[in-house]
């Protein structure tokens, strides 16, 4: 099984990209991962709320292949300590799909439609993040359930 992380627009702030870039090779030791960047739309300003997340979904709808494991990350998803992620990683890994899909959407969420091709909603917080910081706070705890599941001293409890 390969992990895909969708996302729209480009991480900015170097900081952040620098520790994304960390936990993405720490990621890969373990299993093949890639992080797919969709262009931002362009005059987003002139378009709807309602407008920009169709536009959006239509993008994204393009990098979901049949057999994905579809997982959004929307702040109403539910939420998991990490070891309930690793655990819930461990099951995913165990039914056999070839692709684990995390979706991220704009900063408006998910048009309606779209959101009911997840195979699951997760949340990371209750709280509401950047885009930007939604990208390094999720690929941190993806990186410490693997090491969960790995038996590494990465995570304490």
């Amino acid at each position: 099984m390969k992990i895909r992380l969708l996302l729209i627009g480009k991480t900015e702030e170097v900081y952040l990209k620098m520790g994304i870039r960390e936990y993405e090779t720490r990621i890969k030791r373990y299993i093949p991962f890639e992080i797919l960047e969709i262009p931002s739309i362009k005059n987003a300003a002139s378009l709807s709320q309602v407008e920009q997340t169709q536009h959006e979904s239509e993008m994204m709808r393009k990098y979901i292949q049949p057999g994905d494991i579809v997982v959004f990350l929307d702040e109403r998803g539910k939420e998991m300590r990490s070891v309930e992620f690793s655990s819930f990683l461990n099951k995913q890994f165990i039914s056999g799909g070839k692709t684990l899909l995390f979706v991220v959407g704009g900063p408006f969420g998910f048009d309606p439609d779209f959101k009911k091709q997840a195979s699951y909603i997760l949340s990371l917080s209750k709280m509401t993040f950047s885009h930007q910081m939604v990208r390094l706070f999720f690929t941190e705890q993806l990186y410490r359930a693997l090491s969960i599941l790995r038996g590494e001293l990465y995570h304490h409890e």
